[in-house]
Parts: structure tokens; sequence; C-alpha cells
């Protein structure tokens, strides 16, 4: 064996998706251990057969390797299900390639990709979901927490919203209340009675994903069966896709379709199944960069943007963060079955101040990581955030006899009452005036007074 074979076997045996190579008879010459793995077998029980020899149920034409071969044709990523000789399913997504010498094919390769797992797990998630909507009503607008003048524009127009059918998008950074307000939309609504089914588009790889949507008919893919999609299970009721912008166009296509038509046709399938389902749609990036960078239709968002709503971060309506602290620390009581009662002044200041780039879902896991480490009938310190908001070393500078956070907070005071001055004791002017949030503002007012008090 030369040299550069021996190199480029190294590099195909290492490969993590499954590769198999069959010669112009369909005879098998190259399986990688990842494709041995994948099918439940071993090489040397498949080199030197054919396809049909070591997977005794698969039929010759539902396979797209010796498809590629009698076709003369590239079967890219197409869904396959199939039995292995242990009787176990294995889902797989394969682009299949004809290998032509001067238009003469001399074999197929089989790129495989193993989704066996992928979608045992998704099928889990959606059953676990549908377990659990059907034992709770979901979230609904009283668990939308903040009374900034972001959020309350927000939930007025979302309550008016719910009373429609209209299509909705939302759009909003990682963390910031998506779906709390599209399942809020769903349970306040004319179909609060019907399903409410949520998919997460970017767990699910396109091929898989077109099969839940629209159902398949037995026979439309190696080892498909007859099976319901979720447009068909959420009939009058509403689908929920999230992070819609990481859907593939052709399948962002196809979706547009329906929302036209008003119908699906399952794979496989000529018959069409009418289907009555309010979609709400998320983004978590904005849609105009999408468009952009072709990522999003443009047909696709002005179809869904009927009613749109963008959420604002968490930074931007620090208003909110009080009543958020709170009552995720009533929460974590019940969960942890403790009797913390809040936290100090100079810890609600840094939560305040501190921006939140993972938005709500950041300040939630950084208070229940606070409230494992918190003492019952205490107050939660700076101690029990310290990753979160380190002092560090600046704290041990001394200027002319003060530490430097003493030294700061000064002149802070003094920009504080020169601008109260300013805006004749206005508080809602003094935070525009200084650019911090009415709230913040508020905190180091008081934090001021009683210092003064103290000394």
């Amino acid at each position: 064996m030369n040299k550069d074979r021996i190199i480029l076997e190294e590099l195909i045996n290492n490969l993590h998706d499954g590769i198999h190579i069959i010669d112009e008879k369909g005879t098998t010459i190259y399986y990688n251990e990842a494709m041995a793995n994948l099918e439940g077998t071993t090489r040397d029980e498949v080199l030197g057969k054919g396809i049909t020899e070591y997977l005794g149920q698969l039929k010759e034409e539902n396979s797209t390797l010796l498809g590629a071969i009698k076709n003369k044709k590239k079967y890219s990523e197409i869904l396959q299900e199939y039995y292995n000789n242990n009787n176990k399913l294995i889902t797989t997504i394969n682009t299949s390639i004809p290998i032509l010498n001067e238009q003469k094919v001399i074999g197929a390769i089989e790129i495989s990709k193993n989704m066996t797992q992928v979608k045992m797990l998704n099928e889990k998630v959606l059953k676990l979901e549908e377990k659990e909507r059907k034992s709770n009503n979901g979230y609904s607008f009283k668990d939308i927490i903040g009374n900034s003048t972001e959020m309350r524009s927000v939930v007025n127009k979302a309550m008016r919203a719910s009373l429609s059918n209209s299509s909705v998008l939302i759009y909003g950074e990682t963390g910031s209340g998506k779906e709390v307000l599209a399942q809020s939309i769903h349970y306040n609504g004319i179909r609060r009675d019907k399903p409410f089914i949520a998919v997460n588009c970017a767990a699910v790889p396109s091929p898989l994903l077109e099969g839940m949507f629209f159902g398949t008919v037995k026979g439309s893919f190696t080892g498909a069966i007859d099976k319901k999609g979720l447009f068909e299970a959420a009939h009058r009721g509403t689908l929920l896709l999230d992070e819609l912008n990481s859907m593939d166009t052709h399948l962002q296509s196809k979706l547009l379709r329906v929302l036209q038509e008003g119908y699906i046709r399952p794979l496989g399938s000529n018959r069409t199944i009418d289907v009555d389902v309010r979609v709400i749609a998320t983004l978590n990036e904005n849609p105009e960069k999408l468009i952009k960078e072709g990522k999003l239709r443009k047909d696709l968002y002005y179809r869904l943007s009927v009613v749109k709503f963008d959420i604002p971060p968490l930074k931007d309506r620090k208003e909110d963060i009080e009543e958020l602290v709170n009552h995720f620390i009533q929460y974590y009581n019940k969960i942890l079955g403790k009797e913390v009662i809040g936290v100090k002044e100079e810890v609600m200041e840094r939560l305040i101040n501190h921006e939140w780039p993972g938005n709500i879902r950041e300040l939630k896991n950084a208070i229940e990581s606070a409230m494992n480490m918190a003492e019952d009938y205490n107050k939660i310190g700076l101690e029990m955030f310290e990753e979160k908001f380190s002092r560090g070393e600046h704290e041990k500078i001394v200027l002319n006899g003060k530490s430097l956070d003493e030294y700061l907070g000064n002149v802070e005071k003094n920009i504080i009452l020169d601008a109260l001055l300013r805006m004749n004791g206005n508080i809602s002017k003094t935070a525009a005036y200084l650019k911090i949030s009415r709230q913040s503002l508020q905190y180091k007012i008081k934090k001021y007074k009683n210092d003064t008090n103290g000394n």
C-alpha cells in the first residue's frame, strides 16, 4: 500500500461521519469505523459484500448509494431510516455521490450523519413538553415580571394580539423571555384550549425538521412510516418556531407556502391536509441583518411579522431588575426550601448596574447560584456573587486615607448632587441627564443619604 493511500485511509477512518464506498457492481470496497459503529456491525462483516447482503431488511430500490450508481445522480442530505441486523432503528442523513471516469460510473461514495440519538431526544423532548402542558397551563402574562415602560408596552400589545389569529414574530436577545411571551399570547388567547407545540429549530437538522413539520407516509424514504406532523398535531392551536433563523432557506420556503395556502402535504404523499395553525416565530438576531446575510427569507419575514414584538434587553430596562431579583428569591425559596429575605443594598446596586448580556436567564442563574449558599433569615451579600462581581485589588489602593471605592463614591455623590440642583430635584430628569435608570439613581441617593447620616 503506497503512502498516499495510507494517509487517505487514516483520514477517512478518523472522520466522525460514516463513509461507505462501493464499486460499480455495488460491492463494498471501503467502510470506515464511524459507519461500522453507526450500523452496529464491523468492517470485516461488510467489506466485499453488497448492501442488501449485510442489511437484510434493506431493499435495493431504497438505497441512495445504489441509486447514485444506477441514475448517475447525486443525492444530497437525504433522510433515511432503516433497521440493522440487530433490529435497531437507525436514522441517518445521507449524501450519496456517483464516481465517474469519462462519464462511466466506477463506483459511489456515501457520507452518513448519524441522527438516531438526535431524533430520539427530540421526540422525547416533545413528549415531555406535551405531558407538561397537559398538567400545567403554561406561562401567562402574570409571569412576565417588570413594570418598565418598555415591558408594559410589549405586554399591552401582546394582550391585544392574543385575541387574534395573525402570525407573530418575536425578536429578542438570548435569555430575554421570548418563549414566555409566546406562551402568554397563546394561553391568554382564543386558542387557549387547543394545543401549543414548541420546536427549537436550532436543535433539529432541516431534513429531520421537514418530516417533523409535515409528517411522513410509508415509503417516502427508506424506513419511513405513516406519522402525523407537528402542523397536523397543532391543528386549531399554536406552533412556536423557536430560533427560526436556524432553519435553512429551502425549508423556509415550504413553511411560507403552508402559511399562505393553509394546507400541508406529508413527505411522499400526494394528498393534502388542511391545517389551521397560528404560527409564532422567534429570532435571536436582528431580522434585517438576517435578511441581508441570506439567513432569513424576506417574504417569510413579512408573512410572519403581521404582529411583531421587539423584547428590550435587560440592560435597557434596569428599573425591572429589583422586581425580578425579589421574584427569583421567592421562587428559589420555594424550590430550595429556604427563607432568604432579600439582597443587601450594595448587592442590588451592583445587580442594577450590571450589563446582563445573558438577560433574564443570566440574572436568574446568578440568583440561583447565590441562593444555594445563602443563609436563612439573612440578606444576600456581595460575597455570594464573588465570581460575577469580583471586587479586585483596587480596594487596597488608598487615596488621602480613603480606599479607591470611597474616593470614587465621593466624586459620584458630588456629581449627583450637582445634577439634582440643575434639574430642581426632579428624579426623572436627573436620571436622564446622568444617563442612568431612575431606579439606579434612587438607590444611589438613598445610599449616600444613609452614609451621611451614619457619619
